[in-house]
């Protein structure tokens, strides 16, 4: 297995001066933009866009990263296209709502990038894939010559964690995400998913904003937490396996580097890593909090009906509805079981039958579902 080197540059704030200077940094400690890209080039500035969220919300990639990736690769004759794929409906009207409130829209005004508007997609062949050997694409992402994933660093209610790899699943075009999770339900074809979308798209580079990062109920709903990197990498799983030892996560526990790993596709440990910048060990985050991960492995490959059930309803974290629903539907809309319906204003769900994606709290506006443990695994979690 090659070695492939990890930038860490230090970026206390997101000042844009700050923030260039890091990015700027971090093409030389990866070789120069000259190696990766050439002029007049069409590059596609994948961002974590998941909804429409405040830049200081944490959810989604800060557009002070966005503008000085996008200013620097314009100087250097590179053709700068912004987008990405959020979840939910998939449309120009929303398109355009989520780049305005994100912070997108300025950063192309003020970089002189262009935003795709481009809602298109095409079916197209993976015979290389494990789980997909066919794919749904938007067109933004196959139109590009390279694309550059600029991930953001977060907590994650089904996968864990959040950073380069789990960035390209917004490749994947609007509501065909649900089918996605309905069709790869336990974290293993989940994450295989997320592994063949990534190598598919095969972005040339991979950065992950982790200025401040979000922990907790992520990838929407947590809390900020501030970290203080720029994070980048011509692997992006290597770059998300350094990811997890700054959130304090043990790679195996993370489905995406554990199946990665099996693959050959990264090393076991972050210490088998080669880095430049920062000292990693300088910004490990003991106490960062992280949600557990669901899986059915230990009942079996086909567990019977009966206890996946049991499970579900007992044992497994669950989505919980809170008194902040407004129901607005949009957590029933996008949810990939159908299980969820809206009565007197209020969401609740089926939980025989969710299959645990936490799509609901992850495109919840309201951030009105919290992850519950029950009482059974909370006493399995202290044995």
């Amino acid at each position: 297995m090659i070695n492939i080197l990890v930038s860490l540059e230090k970026c206390g704030s997101y000042s844009y001066e700050e923030v260039k200077s890091a990015v700027k940094n971090s093409f030389n400690n990866l070789g120069g933009i000259e190696k990766y890209i050439n002029k007049g080039e069409n590059i596609l500035l994948k961002s974590n866009l998941v909804m429409r969220k405040l830049p200081q919300e944490a959810a989604t990639t800060h557009p002070a990263v966005i503008r000085a990736l996008a200013e620097i690769l314009l100087d250097y004759g590179a053709n700068v296209i912004i987008g990405d794929s959020p979840g939910g409906p998939f449309n120009e009207v929303l398109l355009k709502s989520i780049y305005r409130h994100t912070g997108m829209e300025e950063a192309a005004a003020k970089s002189g990038a262009s935003l795709s508007l481009d809602t298109s997609s095409s079916v197209v062949e993976y015979p290389d894939g494990v789980r997909l050997k066919k794919l749904t694409i938007t067109n933004m992402v196959l139109n590009a010559d390279k694309v550059i994933s600029v991930g953001k660093l977060k907590s994650h209610s089904m996968t864990r964690m959040t950073g380069a790899v789990k960035n390209m699943f917004g490749a994947v075009p609007g509501t065909t995400k649900a089918e996605y999770h309905f069709s790869c339900q336990d974290s293993e074809s989940f994450a295989q998913c997320l592994i063949d979308i990534c190598r598919f798209v095969n972005p040339v580079l991979s950065f992950i904003d982790a200025v401040t990062g979000m922990e907790g109920n992520g990838p929407t709903a947590g809390t900020p937490r501030d970290i203080g990197l720029i994070m980048s990498s011509d692997n992006p799983f290597e770059l998300d396996l350094a990811a997890s030892k700054i959130i304090n996560a043990q790679a195996s526990e993370i489905p995406v580097l554990k199946y990665a790993f099996q693959r050959g596709l990264c090393p076991k440990s972050a210490e088998s890593l080669t880095f430049a910048g920062e000292k990693l060990s300088d910004y490990v985050i003991e106490d960062f909090a992280i949600p557990e991960n669901r899986s059915l492995h230990f009942l079996g490959r086909k567990p019977p009906k009966v206890l996946v059930n049991f499970f579900n309803l007992h044992v497994y974290p669950r989505p919980v509805f809170t008194q902040l629903c407004i129901g607005c539907g949009i957590c029933a809309e996008n949810c990939p079981a159908k299980i969820i319906s809206i009565k007197n204003h209020t969401a609740s769900a089926d939980l025989k039958k969710c299959i645990r994606c936490y799509c609901c709290q992850e495109l919840c506006p309201q951030k009105a579902v919290d992850i519950e443990k029950p009482f059974i695994l909370k006493i399995m979690s202290k044995l």
